[in-house]
């Protein structure tokens, strides 16, 4: 059990590198080929486009074939992805950039999966940590994202072509993490006892309902926020490296909680742990507004990142209560999908809403989405829903 965790751990830790990497030059590479400011972060969305559009192609492969060959097979269209890429930087190409995005997107589709392959792996007590422990391998992605896309950047012309080609070959080195993967027989053949409940009895429940709003709104304030970042912070006068020092914070902020996440879940009850999710991602807006300086950018980005973890797991942990093996695939299929589906709106609207409010009011618009997934959250424990979280 705990070898397998820390396999999904390592794989994530790669995947993750993946994902960071492109956030944080995919918007100033798409600026650089394209004049239009509202499809320079079209990249981005076009990766949020194909983890929306593969994430049930993936939950079914993934049912008929098993999770080790899924994954395999989602980091292949990552090193296609990156290859595609920069193929797009080297023709100076926004849609070819945009569909090699696109199949990093497809990679990502597959990755989700990573922290319910965990739970499948983890007995009832483990579970919520094992969740926590595989999101942890993020922090190394937090190091190495934002340090590779800036390597990258000015490594080989035209700038950010070498981000792409590392892209490439860190998706290669999952490969090889992945190859060590052995799905326990015994729980992958759960999924095939009874049909399970319909799809509609699944998704209508109020803990499932909860949980996708709670974890979509932690995921799409914080990609319509970080994918503005790099672009704010070059309108006023901070340079790559300040941007990706930034977000490298934000990440380590995403992930670093992720070791005490599950023992705060365990204590004090998941609810308790996604609100204190909501007023966190409230402070990032509030420290929108301290200014524009890089510790205004780096402190608020940080909150955003704490923000998202605590809603982000705890939404996952509440999600793994409502359905039983037979129904997972489509439960968890149909949760990824619309969180990346909110992910591609905000990622694709960064641009555009930067360019019309501005940094401050950018962020500021989010507090009536976090007004609401914070009454919901209390609705929910009113109705005394919370005690059936591990």
């Amino acid at each position: 059990m705990h070898r397998q965790v820390f396999l999904l751990a390592s794989a994530q830790a790669l995947f993750q590198t993946v994902s960071v990497l492109v956030m944080t030059v995919g918007g100033l590479a798409g600026a650089q080929i394209t004049p239009r400011p509202e499809l320079a972060t079209m990249p981005i969305a076009a990766m949020f486009l194909g983890t929306a559009l593969m994430t049930f192609p993936a939950s079914h492969l993934m049912a008929r074939f098993g999770r080790r060959a899924g994954f395999l097979l989602g980091a292949a269209l990552g090193i296609a992805g990156g290859v595609i890429a920069a193929a797009g930087i080297w023709l100076s190409q926004l849609y070819l950039l945009s569909f090699g995005t696109m199949l990093v997107g497809s990679y990502q589709a597959f990755a989700q999966f990573y922290r319910f392959a965990a739970s499948e792996v983890a007995d009832d007590a483990f579970r919520s940590r094992a969740i926590s422990y595989v999101m942890a391998g993020g922090i190394v992605a937090a190091l190495l994202g934002p340090l590779l896309g800036r390597l990258g950047g000015s490594l080989l012309t035209p700038a950010y072509l070498g981000s792409f080609l590392i892209l490439a070959v860190v998706s290669l080195l999952a490969v090889g993490v992945l190859m060590g993967l052995k799905e326990p027989a015994a729980k992958a053949q759960l999924q095939y006892d009874g049909p399970g409940r319909s799809w509609a009895e699944i998704v209508t429940q109020p803990a499932y309902l909860v949980a996708l709003f709670s974890a979509l709104t932690g995921y799409g304030v914080m990609i319509l926020a970080m994918t503005a970042t790099p672009i704010a912070m070059k309108h006023h006068q901070h340079d790559l490296a300040a941007s990706a020092t930034v977000i490298q914070m934000h990440v380590l902020g995403m992930f670093l909680p992720s070791f005490f996440t599950g023992a705060l879940i365990a204590r004090f009850g998941v609810v308790q742990i996604m609100l204190a999710g909501v007023a966190i991602l409230a402070a990032h807006v509030a420290l929108t507004f301290t200014g524009t300086g890089f510790t205004s950018f780096a402190s608020a980005l940080v909150m955003l990142g704490i923000g998202w973890n605590f809603l982000y797991i705890g939404g996952t942990t509440l999600l793994t209560t409502t359905y039983s093996p037979a129904e997972k695939s489509r439960a968890q299929a149909t949760n990824d999908m619309t969180i990346f589906a909110v992910g591609l709106a905000c990622s694709f609207s960064a641009g555009g809403l930067l360019q019309l409010f501005g940094w401050q009011m950018l962020n500021a618009i989010l507090l009536p989405w976090l007004a609401l997934a914070a009454l919901a959250l209390i609705w929910f424990a009113l109705r005394g829903r919370a005690t059936q979280t591990p």
